[in-house]
C-alpha cells in the first residue's frame, strides 16, 4: 500500500490507538423514530427509454413527499432522497418495479431534518460521470468484499488501496494506508490511472466510494486494463461506517455526503462540517475562521476561482436568504 504521508490531519482509529469519545454520542431509539430515512440508491441496468420514466417517478416522489435528486439515464438510475419510512418505501417500491432494477441497491442512514430543499429527477448521459464509453458495470465488476472482511483485506501486503473519490472527499476522512488519486472529478480518473498503473505492478487493487456506485465503474476500468486482482467495498463507505465498529476500524475521519449533513460518521451518525455555498467542498471550523472565508460567498479553496460578479451574486443570494429565515422566524 501508500501512504497518504504524514501530517494529513486525520485521527488514528485502528485497534489499540487510544480514541478520544464519539463527537456525538447515539441517539435514543426514540429520537430515532423521530427521524427522517435518507436513501442512496443505484441500479446499472439497460434503460431503454429513461425520458419515458421521469414522469411516472416524479409523481411517485411528490405523491409520497420525498425529497432530493435521482438521475435517470441509459445505463441506470442514481440518486439521494430522503422522506418518512413511508415515503421511501413507496419510492423503493417504485424503482424496484423498473426494468432491471429488482435488485436495486440502497443504503439508509436516519437524518433529524429534511437534508434537500427540493426535489429534483435528471435525465442524464451517465448516472455517474467518467467518459469512458466502453466502461460496462453490468459486464463485470470487481470482486464484492463485505465489510467484514475489508479489514483484512486492506491490511495484506500484496494490496494496494484507492479511493476513488473526488481529493475534497478524501481531505476530510478515508482508509488508513489508502491512495489519493487527487482527482477533482471522477472523469479524471482514467488519466490519473494511465500515469500511475506502473506503482500497482503485481498488487492486488482494492477500490472504494460513498456508495459504491463509482467502484462499479472503476473496478470494470481496470479490469479492461488487465489488472488481475480487483477488489470492491460492497456498499461503500456508508455500509463500513453502518456496520463495523468504532473499535474495530480502520476509517479515520468523517466521510463526506451530498446534502445538508456535509459529513457523517461512524454509525452514520451527522459529522462536524459545514459546507461553503459557493465551491460545495466541507468547511471545518477552523476554516470559518480563514480570512478568506465569507459566508456563502467564499473559502480558502475557492477565493481565488469565482469573479467578482460572481461574488456579487453570492452575496445577494446569501441577503435573500437571511430575509428568507428571518420572515420566517416573524411568522
Amino acid at each position: 500500500m501508500f501512504p497518504r504521508g504524514e501530517g494529513d490531519g486525520l485521527r488514528q482509529v485502528r485497534r489499540g490507538v487510544e480514541q478520544r469519545p464519539p463527537l456525538h454520542p447515539p441517539p435514543s431509539i426514540a429520537y430515532q423514530r423521530a427521524m427522517l430515512t435518507v436513501a442512496a440508491l443505484y441500479q446499472f441496468t439497460r434503460l431503454p427509454d429513461p425520458a419515458g420514466l421521469r414522469g411516472p417517478l416524479l409523481a411517485c416522489c411528490e405523491a409520497a413527499g420525498v425529497r432530493g435528486t435521482l438521475l435517470l439515464a441509459p445505463e441506470g438510475i442514481n440518486g439521494t432522497i430522503a422522506g418518512t419510512r413511508q415515503g421511501i418505501d413507496a419510492v423503493l417500491a417504485h424503482l424496484r418495479a423498473l426494468p432491471g432494477c429488482a435488485g436495486l441497491e440502497w443504503k439508509e442512514s436516519p437524518a433529524p431534518e429534511m437534508p434537500f430543499a427540493r426535489l429534483k429527477v435528471r435525465l442524464k448521459r451517465e448516472i455517474v460521470t467518467m467518459g469512458q464509453p466502453d466502461v460496462d458495470p453490468t459486464a463485470a465488476t470487481g470482486r464484492y468484499v463485505d465489510p467484514a472482511e475489508w479489514n483484512a483485506l486492506i491490511a495484506a501486503p500484496d494490496v494496494a488501496v484507492i479511493d476513488t473519490r473526488n481529493d475534497y472527499e478524501v481531505e476530510i476522512g478515508t482508509f488508513a494506508g489508502a491512495v489519493d488519486p487527487g482527482t477533482h472529478s471522477f472523469r479524471e480518473f482514467p488519466a490519473w490511472w494511465a500515469a500511475n498503473a506502473h506503482r500497482f505492478h503485481n498488487k492486488r487493487v482494492a477500490m472504494f466510494c460513498t456508495g459504491g456506485i463509482r467502484c462499479e465503474k472503476s473496478t470494470n476500468y481496470l479490469l479492461a486494463q488487465g489488472v488481475a486482482e480487483v477488489f470492491h467495498l460492497k456498499g461503500g463507505i456508508l455500509k463500513y461506517l453502518e456496520e463495523v465498529p468504532e473499535a474495530e476500524s480502520l476509517w479515520q475521519g468523517e466521510c463526506f455526503v451530498f446534502d445538508r449533513r456535509v459529513s457523517v460518521g461512524h454509525g452514520l451518525v451527522p459529522g462536524d462540517y459545514d459546507l461553503c455555498h459557493a465551491c460545495r467542498r466541507p468547511l471545518a471550523a477552523e476554516d470559518k475562521l480563514r480570512p478568506e472565508y465569507e459566508q456563502g460567498v467564499a473559502c480558502h479553496r475557492c477565493a481565488h476561482e469565482h469573479t467578482d460578479a460572481d461574488r456579487a451574486r453570492f452575496r445577494e443570494r446569501e441577503r435573500q436568504m437571511r430575509l428568507a429565515r428571518e420572515r420566517g422566524a416573524e411568522g
